[in-house]
């Protein structure tokens, strides 16, 4: 499986000239082979608080940009949106070349940035069947809690993080993504955003990390597209080499 890592900056709070921005860059990675396409937390409106701006209903307009696009390039694409009502949830929306459409809600609201007065908690967990790689998507602050991942393991081939990481913990984002990989013997993609928004700096370090905690991509802090082929079968090999999972209690 070759995942596409869409690296962004965003025009704050402004979907139309977000999607704008970074609808040739899915086509790039397109391009460069890509079949599951992944972008940053809120990434059309950026990591804003003022829901009452940006949040859509289910299926909305960003949403349903993920979908046509996916339809249109035969590919899974991915990235998180304020979606819902009455009270959003800060939604990984994973669209499907077939136009199906998966969503996992953010379980833990970024409370230290008042996250959770304007949008909901998830209370479930996904994993998606992509293509014969079993991928589990988890937003931003999820990385901070590894008991997230734990229960996911046995049918995870890949972590997706998405996030609006900002550039002070630059060095949390990159030791924490290392860690969900080392301590769950699975791939872990992370998918941060750069440029500025909401008073706040963000550096991407967007990164694809091995079952062994080997960095596969590193795509510092410049806008851009990555591409990196994965493979279940490696997460197969290193848990039966390293049976560690099953001492996990």
């Amino acid at each position: 499986m070759r995942i596409g890592l869409v690296q962004h900056d965003i025009a704050w709070e402004d979907r139309d000239a977000t999607l704008a921005r970074v609808e040739p860059l899915v086509e790039k990675t397109v391009a460069d082979g890509a079949e599951l396409v992944v972008l940053p937390e809120l990434f059309a409106v950026g990591f804003t608080m003022a829901t009452e701006r940006v949040a859509e209903p289910e299926g909305g307009p960003t949403s349903s940009w993920l979908a046509k696009l996916a339809a249109q390039h035969g590919v899974w694409l991915g990235g998180s949106v304020p979606e819902g009502q009455p009270k959003p949830g800060n939604v990984f929306v994973l669209a499907a070349p077939t136009g199906a459409q998966h969503r996992y809600v953010k379980r833990h609201p970024f409370a230290y940035a008042g996250e959770h007065e304007h949008y909901r908690a998830g209370d479930e967990r996904l994993t998606v069947a992509v293509d014969g790689l079993r991928v589990s998507p988890l937003v931003c602050y999820d990385l901070r809690f590894a008991d997230a991942s734990w229960s996911l393991a046995p049918q995870t081939d890949a972590y997706v993080y998405v996030a609006s990481w900002p550039s002070p913990r630059r060095h949390h984002w990159r030791s924490l993504l290392v860690a969900r990989a080392i301590e769950n013997q699975a791939y872990v993609v992370g998918v941060n955003r750069v440029g500025s928004g909401g008073g706040l700096d963000y550096v991407g370090d967007s990164m694809v990390i091995d079952p062994m905690g080997e960095v596969l991509v590193d795509a510092g802090d410049g806008e851009g597209v990555h591409v990196v082929d994965i493979d279940p079968a490696r997460v197969a090999q290193v848990r039966a080499d390293l049976p560690f999972l099953a001492d996990r209690r």
